[in-house]
């Protein structure tokens, strides 16, 4: 996982550390002059909630060093999901790449902010339980832009025979639909993946049979 995120990090952020709006790999909404500053504040804060979440994940870590675990939650939260979050609602709901996109991004966006908010106040209660299955939920989410790293491009090459049939030759069409299809399925793969990790039981040993 830590090199995925490595591999991920070292991808995305580039263009956005530049402070270059030409480098952006998201088109420009009109009208929305800021677009590539409010991304590029998303892309910092998203990537501090990747970092930070890597740590909070492992077992070890948690165990060895709980001190540094609750100080890294904040970090997780206040200086990463949430930042972050709020950006992804603004950039999200004015998506170029139609309505379909901009509904998921916003769902998506309320849904991450919603469970890390459920897991810092479960924390605060000392409802420990439940902050860790919320916290899982959002970890999931915040991987879920790696994921749709995947499912966009088989999306497209799913897609792309249709481009004259199904889309009328519209590559926009086409454009949308690929977006869209991977933003929705990302998030509801990364949600699907952490209940099931969530539900799983360890089995239970077998008590011994009396001779």
């Amino acid at each position: 996982m830590a090199v995925i995120i490595v591999v991920f990090l070292a991808f995305s952020m580039p263009p956005y550390l530049s402070l270059d709006p030409s480098q952006s790999r998201v088109p420009q909404p009109p009208g929305f002059t800021s677009h590539y500053w409010f991304l590029s504040a998303h892309v910092l804060f998203g990537s501090i909630a990747m970092i930070s979440a890597l740590l909070q994940i492992w077992p070890w870590f948690r165990a060895k060093y709980p001190a540094v675990h609750r100080k890294l939650g904040r970090v997780y939260v206040f200086a990463g999901v949430l930042p972050a979050g709020a950006m992804a609602l603004t950039v999200g709901a004015l998506s170029p790449f139609g309505p379909a996109t901009r509904v998921a991004n916003v769902v998506a966006g309320v849904l991450w902010l919603g469970c890390t908010f459920a897991g810092w106040h479960a924390a605060r209660q000392r409802r420990f339980a439940d902050h860790r299955r919320w916290m899982v939920r959002s970890f999931a989410l915040t991987m879920s832009i790696i994921v749709s790293r995947v499912t966009g491009p088989i999306a497209l090459i799913t897609l792309q025979p249709q481009l004259e049939t199904t889309f009328g030759g519209s590559e926009l069409a086409l454009t949308q639909s690929v977006a869209a299809i991977s933003a929705w399925v990302s998030t509801t793969l990364v949600l699907f993946a952490a209940q099931w990790h969530l539900d799983r039981r360890p089995a239970r040993k077998k008590p011994a049979t009396a001779r």
